[in-house]
């Protein structure tokens, strides 16, 4: 018998009309290896933003209880093309319990258990999840666990690609954020070096505090010297930037290159032959991405998103990867909450506008039966 609870959904129109509302759904039975989750937490996560906010004009938006409309600016609209008219549901991650399940194997050993899972529509009362993709929490809480996969895994991520492309040591852009936190502690355990880059002196305390060796403020006159040196100490060649626009992997590409031009022997008018790589895995800045031509030619800039990296990196890896989560979930890949929101609350004025500006430490909770 189906399922009937609140769901959320976002859907954007050719004339720029985003409305993000709150609707009374039906969910299906669950067949095979998938169980029916009741939802208890879910995170606001930078990655859910783009299809719940975007770069929608919020301030003059209409609120109404449960839902809201705004305005898609151009060329943001344009840009999502794609999804025009469509009703998607939000919500990559969450935590709850178990209440049905498919016929197969896996998914019956679930029933009545907790579980982190990632089904993409977690701003929802109910859920249908992969039992292959369901993490069970034994007596973690629906709160430690609701952050269990985006963060932890994207961290660790990093830590695996490093390993396979040979490198031993990392530059991280905006650094103080929750994942920053984990990567700090994961490269600590890892021995691998780690560069740390934030804007504010109290993020440099407090990365500090968690142990981070190398910690630089961009905010600073001399940031650039700043991030020279932590690469000349550590052979950071090889980062990840979540700001995604603007300057930020320009700045690091230049310092790689002012490093590798120093212990140059040979002057060369093409530059050093230290590759430099940057991968880009956010838009905290939707503005274009710039680069300048000051590293020579021995560069590479590319995408990174979590799952096409699973899938290349394998089961077993992302099997590892999860245990490891779950050991650590209350100390190296625990997160914190701002504020926490029930699905109406989470579409009033006060609270998208605050979840939409993405501050350090201070992320949103969604819990759907509050």
């Amino acid at each position: 018998m189906a399922t009937t609870g609140k769901q959320l959904f976002t859907t954007l129109e050719a004339d720029g009309t985003l409305t993000v509302a709150i609707e009374e759904v039906s969910f299906p039975d669950p067949t095979g290896n998938q169980v029916l989750v009741k939802m208890e937490a879910a995170p606001i996560n930078p990655s859910d933003l783009a299809i719940l906010t975007g770069a929608a004009d919020l301030e003059n938006a209409e609120y109404t209880p449960g839902k809201y409309v705004a305005t898609m600016p151009e060329p943001f609209n344009s840009g999502s093309k794609a999804r025009h008219g469509q009703k998607l549901p939000a919500g990559n991650e969450g935590a709850g319990t178990v209440v049905a399940t498919g016929d197969s194997d896996m998914a019956r050993a679930l029933i009545g258990m907790r579980v982190a899972c990632v089904p993409g529509n977690a701003y929802s009362q109910y859920c249908i999840a992969d039992a292959a993709m369901c993490l069970p929490l034994g007596d973690h809480s629906a709160e430690d666990g609701a952050s269990a996969f985006v963060n932890p895994m994207t961290a660790l991520g990093f830590a695996e690609n490093a390993r396979m492309d040979g490198a031993k040591a990392m530059v991280h852009t905006a650094a103080a954020s929750n994942l920053g936190q984990m990567l700090i502690k994961i490269c600590a355990e890892d021995d691998i070096e780690l560069v740390n880059i934030v804007r504010k002196a109290e993020h440099v305390d407090m990365l500090k505090g968690l142990g981070a060796k190398h910690v630089v403020n961009s905010s600073d006159d001399d940031f650039m010297k700043q991030l020279r040196e932590a690469i000349d100490a550590t052979d950071a060649f090889y980062g990840f930037d979540p700001i995604g626009g603007g300057q930020a992997t320009d700045n690091v590409f230049k310092a790689m290159e002012q490093v590798a031009v120093s212990k140059m022997t040979e002057y060369s008018r093409y530059g050093s032959n230290q590759q430099k790589r940057m991968f880009i895995y956010g838009r905290l800045d939707m503005g274009p991405t710039i680069l300048t031509p000051s590293y020579g030619f021995g560069w590479t800039l590319s995408g990174w998103l979590l799952t096409p990296f699973l899938q290349q990196a394998g089961m077993e890896t992302m099997m590892r990867m999860r245990q490891r989560v779950l050991e650590n979930l209350t100390t190296t890949f625990a997160s914190s909450y701002k504020r926490k929101v029930n699905l109406e609350e989470m579409l009033t004025k006060d609270a998208v506008t605050d979840y939409r500006a993405m501050k350090t430490g201070e992320k949103y909770l969604v819990t759907p039966w509050s």
